[in-house]
């Protein structure tokens, strides 16, 4: 078979030859979804394929203390705290209480509610709190939240990071509205500013990655030097 021109079918029959070979059946993760779903959530969970790649990305940097800017339902928290030894921690900072509350009984019922905190309120607040107080420094991070707030997280983030910090950012690249000359909404707005900050700021050293839905979108890995 030649080459197929790129469109929204190709794109899930990848996405699903890949959740096929590398993302076995999740009884828990599934489950998830479902409850999410049930409590009106909105279905913006990140991918079983994503979700993969996180638990292997916090899983190989040794991470014993993660970070997750926006909990929704607690599909990618359980994804990260799967990654973490019996002695480690997650914190992960909710907006609104109705989605804690779900991501709360998720957690618990993926074996992994005693390894993450759920802190309730806006992330930005939350974290000047973290500053404020000497909160230890944090090994990953995944911000995965209010898009036009991206840049000013990551300052945040910088500030409760070290060496070797590994810090994802998702939503990225937003079906190509990063790429057009003038961005058609402030959502690519706020991640082409944080897609800036990444490839310039000399703290950092980072990669944009494509990541196949039903749409392209995309997914950053940062490292602190």
């Amino acid at each position: 078979m030649g080459m197929q021109p790129v469109n929204e079918d190709l794109l899930e029959q990848i996405d699903a030859y890949i959740d096929e070979l590398f993302v076995p059946p999740d009884t828990a993760l599934e489950q998830n979804l479902k409850d999410a779903d049930a409590a009106g959530l909105p279905a913006i969970a990140i991918s079983p394929a994503q979700g993969r790649l996180m638990y292997l990305l916090a899983k190989m940097s040794g991470a014993r203390r993660i970070l997750e800017v926006g909990t929704l339902g607690g599909y990618s928290t359980t994804c990260l705290a799967r990654a973490l030894p019996a002695d480690g921690k997650l914190v992960t900072l909710e907006l609104k209480p109705e989605h804690a509350v779900v991501a709360r009984k998720n957690l618990d019922r993926a074996g992994v509610g005693g390894l993450v905190e759920i802190r309730v309120g806006r992330a930005g607040d939350l974290m000047d709190k973290m500053i404020g107080a000497g909160e230890a420094a944090f090994d990953f991070v995944f911000i995965d939240a209010d898009k036009p707030a991206y840049v000013g997280y990551l300052k945040q983030i910088l500030q409760l990071s070290h060496s070797g910090t590994i810090i994802i950012g998702d939503n990225l690249i937003r079906h190509a509205d990063v790429v057009a000359a003038v961005a058609p909404d402030e959502l690519a707005v706020g991640v082409k500013a944080y897609n800036k900050m990444i490839a310039t700021d000399p703290r950092l050293e980072s990669i944009l990655l494509p990541i196949l839905k039903d749409k392209i979108d995309g997914m950053s890995i940062s490292r602190v030097k």
